[in-house]
């Protein structure tokens, strides 16, 4: 199973970028689905993104598309949440996630994730 441990949060105004990294250790990053999801005070986690283990396919929430772009280095093991155009409603922490593969990353059924990182939008 991977380890996984986010950076990059932050605080933001609104319309700003950041951009969340998620470092992977141990065995089989190669064959894992990775995702992003992420939990406001009061809310549901929420499933943001997916990336297949190769690159292939990919899936956004709707509220994020245009905006958010997933992407992964299995040789650098790292993988990456570009967020731009960012609104107060994004304001979450927001987690990196391991699925056994895209379908089930898709469904939401991950099998390991890291601690997370805060993301504030605010002006």
């Amino acid at each position: 199973q991977l380890q996984l441990v986010e950076s990059g949060g932050g605080l933001v105004q609104p319309g700003g970028s950041l951009r969340l990294s998620c470092a992977a250790s141990g065995f089989g990053m190669d064959y894992v689905a990775i995702g992003w999801f992420r939990q406001a005070p009061g809310k549901a986690r929420e499933r943001v993104s997916c990336l297949s283990s190769s690159s292939a396919s990919m899936d956004y929430v709707d509220s994020v598309k245009g905006r958010f772009t997933i992407s992964r280095d299995n040789a650098k093991m790292t993988a990456w949440l570009q967020m731009t155009s960012l609104k107060p409603e994004d304001t979450a922490v927001y987690y990196c996630a391991s699925a056994p593969d895209y379908r089930q990353c898709v469904g939401g059924l991950f099998d390991a994730w890291g601690r997370g990182t805060q993301v504030t939008v605010s002006s």
